[in-house]
């Protein structure tokens, strides 16, 4: 299972202030469901290893 990259998550979570900051809640709250499940899937060992690339759904 890849670590927890503490930077990154950072980073997202400044995004999703951002988006709530420009008042788009709708968004936001995409993106924190988004930033969720793929915390749930690391945390229990569902991640997908093979992918070399992280993939970006986030909505902006």
């Amino acid at each position: 299972m890849p670590k927890l990259d503490a930077r990154q998550l950072a980073q997202r979570i400044d995004t999703v202030l951002d988006i709530l900051v420009a008042g788009d809640d709708t968004s936001a709250i995409n993106n924190l469901e988004i930033l969720k499940a793929e915390l749930l899937a690391q945390a229990s060992g569902e991640e997908d290893s093979s992918s070399s690339q992280p993939k970006s759904p986030w909505e902006i």
